[in-house]
């Protein structure tokens, strides 16, 4: 039989504010724990939660650029249920009525297509704590910081078909709203994770198969290889005649599999009602409009413009803008080399996007500067050095040598650019290799190479490339 899969996502985004949504004690990460949980987060007798506008202004903020509809009116509810990490016995969320529903998000496909996947709805609701089970020897510890941090639930249509489909609009997902700054994406701290719901039908049926939802999955490889291992156990299941239970599933990235938690629960299991403490949210028109001019270049827009106006392919123009901080830095970089578009975009998405990866650093921390790296470009676009020579220019940038003119200077890697010292050091490469020449001149055409690289040593690398080829192959064949 055919199956056809079928996933949702639940996409878990920490707001970027600096106090949490119903208190004020701070969200900073890593702090000692139960060090930033304040009377409010730990529900003691008394006290009263207080909305965080601010959340409500990055909530609005991603409905506006999702193209859903913000709700004037929208209710937070308490949503009950009991773990150690939940101090109050519920967790405050909104349900029947949330601030966004009914957008979009529109997602590029492998074989080059688009799929736009619809956003169900997103609400605000705040953080659990943590429990934490090493070092305790077979008991639990609680960290309650995280208790209260505010949260956007983004859940997805049930549109997504494969893995893949659904690594690429977390992907998607996570580039918009750290374009928007309202979350930092950082799936290591768990500040953007995931619940899959997945389930399988025989290909041509309407109605949904039974889903488990896998919890809490905090990387794009993780998030492929469980969904990919729950369709298979599901597939399984039905082929021998077995049925699969709506339950809730831990994927276990040790073993590569999904496991059993507890079985799912439902809206009613929650006994949600509206929370009497909190009045229902009202986010006027006025103030809507003011934050939709807040609204920053987005990333779909922001590469369109990069084709149009770099003339740069679609895929370089797609990673270029994958991030803020990655189209900004390349930007710079343009406008310093000069206007070099295609030779700023090889450099930006190879040397440096390397050397980021090799020492494990964000942009505005490295050492080599927009400014920096676009005096770089500008001595190979006007053949100060040859593309082998700014590889060394640039690891010695690396290093806090200074820029490349300084470099340049001190080590004397300018490059040779007068004709008479690159004719005058082939003719002695030539000389010394009189065998070779005359297996060149026999047909042996691949010891150009030998030749080039001959010539190259004797100059340290700094004779022009075109130059040199040129003239290599007007004695050769003379």
């Amino acid at each position: 039989m055919e199956w056809e899969t079928v996933i949702g996502l639940e996409i878990h985004a920490q707001l970027a504010t600096r106090s949490k949504i119903f208190s004020g004690a701070a969200t900073a990460y890593g702090a000692e724990p139960n060090t930033q949980a304040c009377a409010v987060d730990l529900g003691l007798p008394g006290v009263l939660p207080v909305l965080n506008r601010e959340a409500v202004r990055m909530a609005c903020l991603f409905g506006l650029a999702v193209d859903a509809e913000i709700a004037q009116r929208s209710v937070f509810a308490r949503k009950n249920y009991f773990y150690p990490d939940l101090p109050k016995g519920y967790q405050i969320s909104q349900y029947e009525l949330p601030v966004v529903s009914k957008g979009r998000l529109i997602i590029e496909l492998e074989d080059g297509g688009t799929k736009t996947i619809g956003i169900t709805r997103a609400h605000l609701e705040e953080d659990a704590g943590k429990s934490l089970h090493e070092d305790f020897h077979g008991m639990t510890g609680i960290d309650l910081n995280r208790a209260g941090t505010p949260l956007l639930e983004i859940v997805s249509e049930p549109d997504l078909r494969s893995a893949r489909e659904a690594v690429a609009y977390m992907k998607k997902l996570r580039s918009l709203v750290r374009y928007l700054e309202i979350c930092d994406g950082n799936m290591q701290e768990g500040s953007f994770r995931c619940d899959a719901n997945v389930s399988v039908r025989p290909v041509g049926e309407k109605r949904l198969g039974t889903r488990a939802e896998i919890k809490n999955i905090n990387s794009f490889r993780f998030v492929e290889r469980a969904i990919n291992f729950e369709i298979e156990r599901q597939i399984d299941l039905l082929e021998r005649g077995e049925t699969v239970v709506q339950e809730t599933r831990l994927y276990d990235a040790a073993r590569g599999e999904t496991r059993s938690m507890r079985s799912k629960e439902e809206a009613m299991d929650y006994r949600y009602f509206p929370d009497p403490d909190l009045l229902p949210l009202h986010v006027d028109t006025a103030w809507l409009e003011e934050i939709r001019a807040l609204l920053p270049e987005l990333p779909d827009s922001k590469k369109e413009r990069f084709m149009f106006e770099y003339g740069l392919t679609s895929y370089d123009a797609a990673v270029l803008t994958s991030s803020r901080e990655l189209a900004d830095f390349y930007e710079a970089v343009e406008k310093s080399s000069g206007g070099e578009t295609r030779l700023a975009a090889n450099w930006v998405m190879g040397d440096f996007a390397a050397a980021l990866n090799r020492d494990g650093l964000e942009i505005g921390a490295c050492p080599v500067n927009a400014r920096m790296l676009g005096g770089l470009i500008r001595r190979i676009a006007d053949n100060t050095l040859s593309g082998k020579i700014a590889k060394q220019v640039f690891e010695a940038m690396w290093e806090g040598e200074g820029d490349a003119d300084s470099i340049i200077e001190k080590r004397g890697l300018k490059q040779i650019t007068d004709t008479g010292a690159i004719e005058q050091a082939i003719d002695e490469v030539l000389a010394a290799n009189p065998e070779q020449v005359n297996q060149y001149r026999a047909g042996k055409d691949k010891l150009l190479g030998f030749f080039v690289g001959q010539v190259m040593k004797a100059t340290q690398g700094k004779a022009n490339p075109a130059q040199l080829n040129q003239l290599l192959k007007e004695k050769l064949n003379s």
